[in-house]
């Protein structure tokens, strides 16, 4: 890690979507997933808005010292019966612009997501990450997650 780039987290807003989108899309997968257009797709600020209206997720940004957007996640907090009712917290779409990466800014964020889950009294935090993506399964790690699980996927048409 080169430097620690100091971020302030707060909740995204509409005008955030495009950059969000851009970040989701700036790799390998999320490129084959997401629509980069001018303009973006109503269904991205569709989605934003179902998400603004959950009490139980989270949709953040990371800005920079310049008010630049470098970073965002989500996290979800899920009720549950099993673990005697325990809620869990579910870090999703981590991402950190390219430019940005490998001066903390994830760790940052994850470290947030962590605390505000337990916070909410999540007896457990968990992630995804796509199997392709060694480098942010060795991140996850050596910020103290552990493999848990085996994740399958059915995509609907």
């Amino acid at each position: 890690m080169t430097e620690i780039a100091r971020v302030t987290i707060r909740p995204a807003r509409r005008e955030d979507v495009g950059t969000i989108i851009a970040m989701l899309a700036d790799d390998p997968l999320g490129g084959a997933r997401e629509r980069i257009e001018d303009p973006l797709p109503q269904s991205y600020f569709t989605a934003f808005e179902r998400l603004q209206h959950d009490p139980n997720i989270f949709l953040v940004v990371a800005e920079d010292g310049e008010g630049a957007v470098v970073g965002c996640l989500q996290l979800c907090i899920l009720p549950g019966l099993s673990s005697q009712g325990a809620s869990r917290g579910l870090i999703e779409d981590v991402r950190v612009a390219s430019h940005c990466r490998s001066r903390g800014i994830g760790e940052q964020m994850v470290q947030w997501a962590v605390v505000e889950a337990r916070a909410r009294k999540c007896k457990l935090v968990e992630l995804l990450t796509h199997h392709t993506r060694a480098d942010a399964q060795r991140f996850y790690e050596r910020l103290g997650f552990a493999r848990s699980h085996v994740g399958m996927t059915l995509r609907q048409p």
